[in-house]
């Protein structure tokens, strides 16, 4: 028997971010170029002055050098720079040893406001460390950001815990992270947060009235199920999100070579989006009715399972020719669109770790979004932009769906050409949604592949914050990152 692990000790746990401190804090000095350290520098007393002239110390990024004051204490004097704005930071909160430090200056001035909101979110985004696995943990000291209150913490607080929500989810391995563990955190969250809860786990049901989910799922031990809730008064703007939750992926017959099966356990990315997401509409206290779907599978391989040219039924009734058995998220995600869409949401969201070509495409770091509705496109983007989680649109080209016809089924879950494999997935997925207001799809790679300040090795929440500040702003929230 596996040891159990707590897989939403994010919303609970210690963050390295405080309002007051009461031992010593170190000062941090901020500068974002040359002739801003060459100002404070100036100011500086002549040993402080010579030190940086001998060590060399020049305006570049994730530079960083302890000062030594009269009195024994030091001081900081570190750079902001960098092509991320958000994590131009982040380096700090790693680096530095042990203790209490807030942020002085920047650039020779009192911080304002919008930088102390970014630098603390990088902060707390930086000290992120997934340990769940380790039989003993490391212990060690906190390195505390002290903000005072010109930031509102506890708001912050949630972005951070949302992203280290995700972040655990993903990184959790598929034997620790299988759909009946997936359901339990999701329902954990939702507990925390006073939400309705259900999950439908009886496969007869599962295959009589989500027939996609089910025949993806079936040959896993572990058994596929709907995931469901909701929060919110009735009455509110309704915001469904929909995550893909493919607990592990082996690509079923279609079997994926080792290589791309290694890191398949991030194939829920999706699902974790989605709960970070919700965590944050709901811990924000968004005017909004929020639902939350996550079709939760294990495509495994076994004598039962679906075959290449199989035909399948989905809960829109529309039959399904199997191109290729790895294109199953496609699959679990029409059942669970389709029940969403049936309550004409204002919005619709989905998350997906859908194709590789959208990483060809884009890139591991941008989320590929797909929309037919223009502002919320635009929405999306500058959100993106202005929170550090960027985004970009790719087309839901329509001369591409012939591409998805099929000879013996209503269409096929792949594309007869071999381009524009993730339009084509989007174009799928929109077969499936007919009455949402508004629907945005993301295909994200939910993963660091090579990591970097403020952005581990691993899991990865991605345009989860660009999402909720769109959601914020639409129905009348406090976008906190731009407060």
């Amino acid at each position: 028997m596996t040891k159990p692990h707590n897989s939403t000790a994010a919303l609970t746990c210690d963050l390295p971010i405080a309002a007051t401190h009461d031992g010593p804090v170190t000062d941090i000095h901020l500068v974002r170029d040359a002739a801003a350290l060459t100002a404070w520098s100036g100011k500086a007393n002549k040993s402080h002055q010579v030190y940086l002239e001998n060590i060399d110390f020049s305006a570049s990024a994730n530079r960083w050098v302890a000062l030594p004051n009269r009195d024994g204490s030091i001081q900081i004097l570190g750079t902001a720079m960098g092509d991320r704005p958000l994590y131009q930071t982040a380096y700090l909160a790693p680096q530095l040893p042990a203790g209490a430090y807030r942020i002085a200056s920047i650039d020779g001035s009192k911080p304002a406001k919008d930088d102390l909101i970014k630098i603390t979110v990088a902060w707390g985004l930086a000290s992120y460390r997934f340990a769940m696995m380790k039989s003993k943990e490391a212990t060690s000291e906190p390195t505390l950001l002290v903000t005072g209150d010109e930031v509102d913490l506890d708001a912050l607080s949630h972005h951070i815990r949302a992203t280290w929500l995700t972040r655990d989810l993903v990184n959790l391995p598929s034997n620790h992270m299988g759909p009946a563990e997936l359901a339990a955190a999701a329902k954990a969250l939702a507990k925390h947060h006073k939400a309705k809860f259900s999950v439908i786990d009886d496969q007869e049901e599962l295959d009589r009235e989500y027939p996609a989910i089910y025949a993806v799922g079936k040959a896993s031990d572990r058994a596929p199920r709907l995931i469901d809730f909701s929060w919110g008064k009735k009455r509110a703007p309704k915001v469904t999100l929909v995550g893909k939750g493919v607990c592990f992926d082996t690509g079923g017959l279609d079997l994926k070579p080792s290589n791309g099966m290694l890191n398949m356990k991030k194939d829920m990315g999706g699902s974790a989006q989605v709960l970070g997401l919700a965590h944050l509409i709901m811990a924000r206290n968004l005017p909004v009715r929020l639902r939350v779907l996550i079709p939760a599978v294990e495509n495994a391989v076994s004598g039962n399972a679906f075959r290449p040219r199989d035909v399948i039924r989905t809960r829109a009734g529309m039959t399904v020719e199997v191109g290729n058995t790895d294109a199953e998220g496609r699959l679990v995600l029409a059942d669970a669109l389709t029940l969403a869409d049936a309550e004409e949401p204002d919005l619709m969201i989905d998350f997906a770790t859908l194709t590789g070509a959208a990483r060809v495409a884009l890139g591991p770091d941008l989320p590929a979004m797909m929309t037919d509705d223009d502002e919320l496109a635009d929405g999306l983007y500058q959100a993106g932009m202005a929170v550090g989680d960027p985004v970009w649109r790719l087309p839901l080209w329509k001369p591409y769906t012939p591409w998805l016809d099929s000879k013996v089924a209503d269409t096929n879950n792949i594309s007869s050409a071999p381009f524009a494999g993730t339009i084509t997935a989007g174009l799928f997925l929109k077969k499936f949604v007919k009455k949402s207001k508004s629907w945005a799809h993301f295909d994200v790679f939910a993963w660091t592949p090579s990591g970097r300040p403020g952005q581990p090795d691993g899991g990865e929440a991605q345009a989860m914050r660009a999402a909720f500040s769109l959601i914020s702003k639409r129905y009348g929230g406090i976008d906190d990152m731009a407060s």
